[in-house]
């Protein structure tokens, strides 16, 4: 018999799609900003409210008549109704909750469920930039070809049905969109969102809409894409309670869907995560139900930071355009002479506020921060002065 080798073979290589991917540029500025005394985070999308104690309640009284079993892997057919009755009353549009609508956990499974229940290696996926920074990892994980299409701060950072028709190739299979926008709060007008639903028609293509901000618009109501003419029969409606009923931690998100396109979602959601929590549902059923005046309310306070936020920018010479929705500002730094990411992380050590450098969002980012007014006025307004202070150390 030979000698056994001391040597030992070298460990197969991880994931390319996994390895490729970058970390997140929001998680950095975050993480140091929670370890620095008196720092102020304008930094994590994340509601300064407290989940509405009616809501935190249903959960509670659930756990405590011992309601601790899997669900359906759809989800409480209750909520599904809920949901169901939601969506139509907001927007006309209906959805069976027996058939097409999935309980996920939250809008970030909804996404990675979309993307690999439509694509096969090498589709592309056209997503409009400044974009959330999940969206193209998610492709990529998914074997599909992100395609960023560059929106500007001169159009409000609305990207049109021509720049996404200048992009389609014979690999294109879906358009991602993300309106109300995280990070610039930009939305589209019916007219335009109609345009864009008629390109995916003409050639066949999926559209993805997360409309996770969609409580959270101020001088114009929202315009659901399935509400769109010929948009519901394409269209993976994706949807949740983090953002307007402050739930972010619950992870309580839903897939609105045509029967024979959720059913595929469904089994891979069935393989992966089962189901979502039940105490998460019974709370997001509540909030369903009885959540609107808390929606309302938060809402108004919204829009009152918004106006307060973006004058602050615009007096101290960093233009920023007033949000349509979400809870962001975009201010522009160029005129600085610092890159985004100079900006934010001297203006993090320098002055304790934390902001997110606008090139994580992708292209079109670039010269651009985003600030979270998910903040209480007065610690806005201290941000507000210490940002002052770190421009005018500058220019």
């Amino acid at each position: 018999m030979g000698e056994k080798s001391e040597t030992q073979p070298q460990l197969r290589s991880l994931s390319r799609a996994a390895t490729e991917i970058p970390f997140s540029g929001i998680r950095r500025f975050f993480d140091i900003a929670a370890s620095m005394q008196d720092a102020i985070s304008l930094g994590v999308g994340e509601p300064d409210f407290v989940t509405p104690w009616n809501i935190r309640e249903a959960a509670i009284y659930s756990i405590e008549k011992g309601q601790t079993s899997y669900t359906s892997n759809y989800g409480l057919i209750e909520l599904r109704r809920a949901i169901s009755r939601h969506v139509e009353q907001l927007y006309g549009v209906h959805y069976a909750p027996e058939s097409e609508i999935l309980v996920t956990v939250g809008v970030s499974e909804g996404l990675d469920l979309a993307a690999r229940a439509i694509l096969d290696p090498g589709d592309e996926v056209l997503v409009p930039e400044p974009c959330y920074v999940s969206y193209k990892p998610c492709i990529a994980l998914a074997g599909g070809v992100p395609v960023g299409i560059p929106g500007s701060g001169e159009t409000g950072f609305k990207v049109t049905a021509e720049q996404f028709a200048q992009a389609l190739t014979p690999r294109t299979k879906a358009i991602l969109l993300g309106y109300p926008s995280n990070p610039t709060g930009a939305t589209l007008q019916r007219d335009e969102m109609q345009k864009i639903v008629d390109l995916a028609s003409a050639h066949g293509l999926y559209i993805i809409s997360d409309e996770i901000y969609d409580r959270l618009t101020y001088d114009q109501k929202h315009v659901c894409a399935s509400s769109c003419r010929g948009a519901r029969e394409r269209t993976i409606y994706l949807n949740g309670f983090s953002k307007a009923y402050a739930m972010t931690g619950w992870r309580a998100g839903y897939i609105c869907a045509p029967e024979e396109i959720l059913r595929t979602l469904m089994k891979i959601h069935s393989y992966t995560m089962l189901c979502a929590p039940i105490a998460s549902q019974k709370a997001a059923l509540e909030a369903a139900m009885r959540g609107e005046g808390p929606v309302l309310e938060m809402v108004h306070q919204y829009n009152q930071r918004r106006r307060f936020i973006v004058e602050g920018f615009n007096t101290m010479g960093l233009q920023c355009r007033l949000p349509d929705g979400a809870f962001y500002a975009f201010p522009s730094i160029k005129q600085t002479g610092l890159t985004s990411a100079q900006f934010a992380e001297r203006l993090l050590f320098e002055e304790r506020v934390a902001v997110v450098p606008g090139d994580a969002f992708g292209t079109g980012g670039e010269g651009y921060v985003r600030c979270s007014y998910a903040n209480s006025i007065e610690r806005i307004e201290q941000a507000l002065e210490r940002i002052e202070r770190f421009v005018k150390k500058i220019l």
